[in-house]
């Protein structure tokens, strides 16, 4: 998909998106939420200190509220190709922070700016021989130190790749073997790269969620985090 098909669904993003998750039993905001809350734990993990994070891919800022409620120390920069995409999400969250068009293939801010790059399922829209050069742009803007997570779908679960299958905006995706984007991350200058896979239940077994967190290393979640270090 190219700036002017991302443009083009912006404003039907948020209803597709929703129609085509029901089947989960949730809405985008419980797979926004889930995402930010996880990152929140990595970032304690690994005692990073963050005052600067950019969301690559930022869309219509469905991220943004919790961003604001899991990281208040942290100015959020929400950063993407469509314009539209942009403008909707200042227009939802007019005061979360600053925005930035991507154009060509470069992010137009300074090295070193940021603590913490995060991406959610944006690389299965990029042309997969372009990964690289894309995530070598995220460590360029990284400080020294800093960290890169990557949520993607997980293509060996088979409801994911249904659901993929059957988005009008995924049309053109190709989902990503999370071996690859680790081994992405780590032609493109990034330290040490793991994987944790999320997602494993539906609503209707949402008594099973707390421990989720234990199956981390299980290859069957819905979803996975590629994760790497700016050394």
């Amino acid at each position: 998909m190219d700036k002017a098909e991302f443009d083009r669904f912006a404003d039907a993003y948020d209803e597709q998106h929703r129609a085509n998750i029901a089947v989960s039993g949730e809405g985008p905001e419980y797979f926004a939420e889930y995402k930010i809350k996880c990152l929140r734990q990595i970032v304690d993990r690994n005692q990073l200190k963050v005052s600067q994070i950019c969301d690559f891919g930022s869309g219509i800022g469905n991220s943004i509220p919790f961003f604001l409620r899991f990281f208040p120390e942290a100015a959020l920069t929400s950063s993407d190709v469509s314009e539209r995409s942009l403008a909707l999400g200042k227009q939802r969250y007019p005061d979360a922070g600053e925005s930035m068009l991507i154009e060509k293939d470069r992010i137009p801010c300074e090295s070193g700016r940021f603590d913490v790059v995060f991406s959610a399922c944006v690389f299965h829209h990029i042309p997969h021989d372009e990964h690289v050069a894309w995530l070598r742009e995220l460590h360029r803007i990284t400080r020294q130190g800093g960290l890169i997570a990557v949520f993607e779908h997980n293509p060996l679960n088979p409801l994911t790749v249904h659901a993929v299958n059957t988005c009008p905006f995924d049309e053109n995706a190709r989902l990503v073997f999370p071996r690859d984007l680790a081994r992405r991350l780590q032609a493109s200058g990034w330290s040490s790269p793991q994987v944790q896979y999320s997602l494993f239940f539906p609503r209707a077994l949402a008594w099973l969620r707390p421990i989720e967190g234990m199956l981390g290393w299980l290859p069957f979640g819905a979803q996975y985090v590629a994760l790497a270090r700016k050394s």
